[in-house]
C-alpha cells in the first residue's frame, strides 16, 4: 500500500471517528443541561417586565411548577436531533482541516496546529454546522417558548395549549405562513455572528490548553484536565460573544410575536442599537448567567465524551 493511500485511509478513519464521537458528545452534553438551556432562551426573548425575572434556579422551579418535568426538557428531543449532526459536523470538519489542509499528524513532523490555524478551522466548522442544522435550531427555539408564560397574552394561551404543535407541524406552519424555505433560515446571519466566533474560540482555546497537558500524565488525570479545560474554553468563548447569541434567539421568534414580547427589529444593527437604548448594557447580557450554567458543564462534558469515545473507537482501528 502506498504512503498516499495510507494517509488517505488514516484521514478517513479519523473523520469517521470524529463524526460519531462529536455527535455523541454533543447530544449527551445538551441533555445534561437541558433545563438551563430552556431557561436561557426564555430569559433572552422575554421583555424585562415579564415573568422570568428571578434567579436561574428560581426560573427552573417556576417552569417545573407550571409545566412539570416535561417542561424542563421541552425541546430537548429536537435539540438532540439537531445537536448530534451539529457537533458531529463541527468535529468532522475540524479533523478534516487538521489532517488534510494543514497536514497535522501524531506521527508526522507537525503534531499541533498554530493558533491562527485553530481559529480558522474552528470558524469554518462552526459556519458549516450552522447552515447544515439551522431549521432544527429555529424550531427548537420556538418549541421552548410556545407554552411559556412570557406575556399576559401568552399566559392565557399557555394554560389552554394542551397539545402544542410539534416539530413537523412547526416546520410546515413556518414554511406556509412565513415565506417558504427562507423562513426556516430566519436569524441565520445573527446566529452565524455568534456561533462562528464561539466555535472558533472554543476549539482554539481547548486545543491550546490541551497541548499544555504533560504527555506522561496518568490517563485518569488527563481526562479530569480535559473536563476542566473544556469548561474553561466554553465559558470564555460564550461570554465574549454572548450579545450575538441573544440576537440569534430574538430574531428566531420575531415572527411569533416579537412586539408582544417587547421588541421588534429591522436589522442586526438596529437590534444592537435598540437593545442599548431600551434595555441598557445589561440588555446585551440578559440570560448570561443561565447560559453559563448551561455552557460550562455542556462544553466540559462534550469535550470529555469526544476524547473518551475517540480513544475507544481508535483503539479498535
Amino acid at each position: 500500500m502506498s504512503t498516499a493511500t495510507s494517509i488517505k485511509d488514516l484521514v478517513k478513519q479519523n473523520v469517521n471517528v470524529a463524526f460519531v464521537a462529536g455527535g455523541m458528545g454533543g447530544a449527551l452534553s445538551r441533555t445534561v443541561v437541558s433545563p438551563f438551556e430552556r431557561v436561557k432562551i426564555l430569559l433572552q426573548v422575554q421583555h424585562s417586565t415579564t415573568a422570568y425575572n428571578q434567579s436561574v434556579l428560581g426560573a427552573v422551579k417556576q417552569i417545573y411548577k407550571e409545566e412539570g418535568v416535561r417542561g424542563l426538557f421541552r425541546g430537548n428531543g429536537l435539540n438532540c436531533l439537531r445537536v448530534f449532526p451539529y457537533t458531529a459536523v463541527q468535529y468532522t470538519v475540524y479533523e478534516f482541516f487538521k489532517k488534510r489542509v494543514f497536514d497535522v499528524h501524531k506521527a508526522g513532523s507537525r503534531q499541533q496546529l498554530d493558533n491562527w490555524e485553530r481559529l480558522l478551522s474552528g470558524a469554518v466548522c462552526g459556519g458549516t454546522s450552522v447552515v447544515a442544522t439551522y431549521p432544527l435550531d429555529l424550531v427548537r427555539t420556538r418549541l421552548s417558548i410556545q407554552t411559556a408564560n412570557l406575556t399576559k397574552l401568552n399566559a392565557s394561551k399557555a394554560k389552554n395549549l394542551k397539545n402544542p404543535p410539534g416539530i413537523v407541524q412547526l416546520l410546515i406552519r413556518t414554511y406556509k405562513e412565513e415565506g417558504g424555505i427562507a423562513a426556516w433560515y430566519r436569524g441565520l446571519y445573527p446566529t452565524s455572528l455568534g456561533v462562528v466566533p464561539f466555535v472558533a474560540l472554543n476549539f482554539a482555546l481547548y486545543e491550546f490548553m490541551k497541548g499544555r497537558i504533560p504527555s506522561d500524565i496518568d490517563p485518569h488525570c488527563a481526562n479530569a484536565f480535559k473536563l476542566s479545560i473544556g469548561a474553561v474554553s466554553g465559558g470564555i468563548a460564550q461570554t465574549l460573544i454572548y450579545p450575538f447569541d441573544l440576537l440569534r434567539r430574538r430574531f428566531q421568534v420575531l415572527a411569533m410575536g416579537g412586539s408582544e414580547l417587547g421588541f421588534k427589529y429591522k436589522s442586526v444593527a438596529d437590534a444592537l442599537i435598540t437593545i442599548g437604548k431600551t434595555e441598557g448594557v445589561k440588555g446585551y447580557y440578559k440570560g448570561l448567567t443561565a447560559n453559563l450554567f448551561k455552557v460550562i458543564p455542556a462544553t466540559a462534558v462534550q469535550w470529555c465524551v469526544y476524547e473518551v469515545v475517540s480513544d475507544f473507537l481508535n483503539s479498535y482501528n
